[in-house]
């Protein structure tokens, strides 16, 4: 009776403790009939958990509505002669009294969850889960969506990886060059540009970031909360999809789904798709719905600080979350580096890039409304009079430099253009002439080809850039009557004779005619128009491989 006793006190400690669940997938226990797909269901708490969490709950909310507003908290109590002991001493006793209630409504929620069976059969689940990380185990306790943080380690970057291969903050990232000045020069400059380095981290740590990354904000994600559950029951039930948390070299845990197709009938799903989301996108109902229809392999992935992800979104932790997610994919999944395309929506091609440079192997790159960098836009929408502090804040925290990063890149590239995109155009929608992916083409295309993306080539590619349809895409084409077969020639027997590494000298020996058409041509291929705004999610019709000579 004693070991009884003592293990029901236990028991019911860990349901005090235990992270809140929200869905069953699928019953834990296996059919005697065999694998048969079920449809999951809400966790239906008892009355008891579901006062007590409501209760807990607003208490968080109120905890966390205090603590962002504690500055201006203290100065108004200071102004009105609060801060002293004669009145702290009563209000620290209201404190002591109110987290005395709080432990109680927890220890009931704990008596909730004790006598619902089935929060009894996940937290034994859990726990048999973290002593022993068994296949077995997970399959089990993949049954549950629960709250993340208590999602036991699945994948750790230091298993496969030295911290060797580390700088200071993490991975390798591309840096602006600096510039040669004195000591005494150097060090005076610094110290008139203190105050404004100063502003600029606080920019940068405060609103900056949350304009960036909306999708960080927790107010947006407890909005989009049942949205994102409904997405992901539909990957997990729907799909087969396999969740699972990564450990960043940072030490930021990343929220990842797998959709595994390689014991299906098509060749594709013997390709693994990762998508990159945009700055407000989560795999529960993002871009990863894309390659889904066409059947490929999977790996979504949500940025840190969205979702289960932890951690902030700066440049340095989403390229160590990318780090870690494409080591997942080779080390765990068992995908080679060739098998694998990258796939990115908007602020999605920074990772995207930053993979493509870091592993050159990858199959291709597919990059869909995302622009050459962040800092055009960036100048958009702040003040003219804030210029140069938004180009140093911008430069020094939230460097998203695209077209650098794609330049490093030597294999097959696909860029996808919405002609009415709202949101990377510097002017406006209806000037599809200020989409930003126009530039990244054009920088892409002048690092290549640099001798047939002259003066004439640019031109000539810009014209076929401001044409809004397909109709007046076609005019340009045809207008400048370029022979694709002959192209396609010139480019097959250049890279034969040579096959060299981009840049190519091809085109250096060419007419202004043959350079404007190899130009054009070159363009079409490494760019589709898809006439819709920035936020329409893509088809899998307009999901396609890049061109390959």
């Amino acid at each position: 009776p004693g070991r009884m006793a003592g293990a029901m006190v236990q028991l019911w400690w860990r349901c005090v403790f235990g992270p809140k669940l929200s869905r069953i997938h699928r019953s834990a226990e296996p059919s005697r009939a065999g694998p048969v797909r079920q449809q999951g269901w809400t966790y239906q708490a008892k009355a008891l958990e579901k006062h007590t969490d409501s209760i807990l709950g607003w208490a968080s909310a109120l905890w966390s509505l205090s603590y962002y507003t504690s500055p201006l908290l203290v100065f108004y109590l200071y102004r009105k002669g609060y801060i002293c002991s004669s009145k702290l001493v009563p209000v620290g006793q209201y404190v002591g009294t109110l987290l005395i209630v709080l432990v109680g409504v927890a220890c009931l929620r704990g008596i909730g969850r004790w006598t619902n069976p089935e929060y009894i059969q996940f937290i034994t689940i859990l726990e048999e889960t973290k002593r022993n990380n068994r296949s077995e185990n997970k399959k089990k306790l993949a049954c549950f969506n629960f709250d993340f943080r208590s999602w036991p380690v699945d994948f750790n970057w230091s298993d496969v990886s030295s911290r060797k291969e580390l700088t200071k903050g993490g991975v390798s990232l591309l840096k602006s060059e600096p510039k040669h000045r004195g000591a005494a020069d150097s060090l005076l400059s610094s110290v008139r540009k203190l105050p404004c380095q100063l502003v600029s981290y606080l920019i940068a740590h405060s609103f900056g970031r949350r304009m960036l990354y909306p999708g960080s904000v927790c107010l947006l994600q407890k909005a989009m909360r049942p949205m994102l559950q409904q997405g992901q029951a539909r990957l997990v039930e729907e799909f087969d999809g396999e969740r699972a948390k990564l450990v960043a070299c940072d030490g930021n845990e990343i929220d990842t789904m797998f959709v595994d197709r390689r014991m299906g009938a098509g060749e594709q799903g013997h390709t693994l798709v990762i998508c990159c989301e945009g700055n407000a996108g989560f795999y529960e109902v993002g871009c990863m719905n894309t390659p889904l229809e066409g059947g490929y392999s999977v790996l979504g992935w949500n940025h840190p600080g969205f979702g289960g992800s932890t951690g902030v979104p700066f440049p340095q932790n989403e390229a160590n979350a990318m780090d870690v997610v494409v080591q997942y994919a080779i080390h765990r999944l068992g995908f080679k580096l060739d098998d694998i395309i990258i796939y990115a929506w908007s602020i999605g091609g920074f990772t995207a890039t930053w993979a493509a440079m870091s592993y050159p192997d990858i199959r291709a790159l597919v990059l869909d409304a995302s622009f050459d960098d962040l800092l055009p836009l960036a100048l958009k929408v702040m003040p003219e009079s804030w210029r140069s502090l938004v180009t140093r804040t911008v430069r020094q925290y939230m460097n998203l430099n695209n077209a650098d990063q794609l330049c490093k890149y030597q294999g097959p590239v696909l860029l996808i253009r919405r002609t009415k995109d709202e949101i990377i155009t510097t002017s406006g929608p209806e000037d599809i002439m200020s989409n930003r992916g126009n530039d990244l083409l054009l920088r892409l295309l002048q690092f290549r080809y640099p001798k047939v993306m002259t003066e004439d080539g640019i031109r000539a590619v810009r014209e076929w850039l401001g044409a809004g349809t397909n109709i007046e895409e076609a005019s340009v084409y045809s207008r400048y009557e370029v022979d694709d077969d002959w192209c396609t020639s010139v480019l097959q027997s250049y890279q034969t004779d040579l096959a060299t590494e981009f840049p190519w000298s091809v085109g250096e020996d060419m007419t202004s005619e043959g350079r404007r058409q190899l130009a054009l041509f070159l363009a079409r291929k490494y760019m589709r128009n898809f006439d819709t705004t920035h936020c329409t999610p893509l088809p899998y019709a307009e999901f396609h491989s890049p061109w390959r000579l």
